[in-house]
């Protein structure tokens, strides 16, 4: 079957995407192989009606709504390739089925990149975190650690103050932060350790202690870390699709790549990493494809 459109991505914006599709009478289908980045998150925040709710219950309720249209299948696989040829694209997935459709949208996320620190898995998404927007207000009055790696920690102490003020910069030894970024912290009284940090101790996912190669400890039961995102599939180069400065794939304001026929909605076109705005990248996407379908068949 030739679909008219293939999601590759089944996260918030993979699913609104399929879901304006499907009631834009389109053949869809959604081709998700269920590692969300969202994964070790508890609950998801700022989408309203929807504060609080767990991602997988998230995903429950959005696959419900894509059941009511006949036009959207759901293929639970992994696509391992994309081939553009005679304006169809050829889709391949590690369960070794093929499909074919005339446009594809890349809903395919990004990943986080953690600083190569022992234990930080154990708590990252439950009590060490990215995003202040995310779980800000959870961790309001909890003193605070936040691990500096990379050009936008400081960025990221800025954001993270809007909600805590009680915070220790752990740099990790690394320079990741400038002598006048470092006078204006002193300035709002906000400590710096730039010793190398040995592990992240705690239990059941809870963080207590930051124990530093110099036998130093840091007591730290909640924090924030400057993780840093790149695409979670090799299809943007692959494709040789225009990317931002960022790292997002770059779109215009419907979703629209460099190439034609592809599309792309979420966090893999680098918006704010939030649950409501990759949701409304992949709405804007399928309006994307629908309006161009129609301005070549009218």
């Amino acid at each position: 079957m030739l679909y008219d459109c293939a999601v590759i991505g089944g996260g918030p914006a993979g699913l609104n995407a399929s879901l304006v599709l499907g009631r834009g009478r389109k053949e869809v289908i959604l081709l998700d192989n269920d590692a969300p980045r969202n994964a070790v998150t508890q609950e998801s925040h700022n989408f309203i009606t929807r504060d609080g709710i767990e991602p997988a219950a998230f995903r429950k309720e959005a696959h419900e709504d894509l059941k009511k249209y006949p036009g959207i299948v759901i293929q639970k696989d992994r696509v391992t390739d994309i081939n553009p040829a005679d304006s169809i694209f050829h889709i391949h997935t590690e369960a070794g089925r093929d499909y074919e459709a005339k446009t594809i949208i890349l809903s395919t996320g990004l990943k986080d990149v953690l600083p190569d620190i022992d234990g930080i898995h154990d708590f990252y998404g439950t009590s060490l975190f990215a995003c202040p927007f995310c779980d800000g207000w959870e961790l309001k009055d909890t003193p605070l650690v936040f691990i500096a790696d990379g050009a936008f920690s400081f960025h990221g102490v800025k954001m993270v103050s809007n909600w805590n003020k009680d915070i220790v910069i752990c740099t990790n030894g690394k320079e990741s932060l400038s002598p006048e970024q470092r006078d204006i912290l002193a300035q709002k009284q906000i400590e710096i350790i730039d010793d190398e940090i040995l592990q992240l101790q705690g239990e059941n996912g809870q963080l207590k202690t930051v124990q530093f190669k110099n036998g130093k400890e840091l007591h730290k039961e909640a924090g924030f870390v400057s993780a840093k995102m790149e695409q979670a599939a090799p299809f943007a180069e692959r494709l040789g699709l225009e990317l931002t400065d960022m790292g997002g794939i770059k779109t215009d304001p419907y979703g629209r790549t460099s190439i034609k026929g592809i599309y792309a909605g979420g966090d893999n076109a680098a918006g704010p990493p939030q649950l409501v705005i990759a949701a409304s990248g992949g709405s804007q996407a399928a309006i994307g494809v629908i309006s161009d379908f129609v301005e070549e068949n009218f």
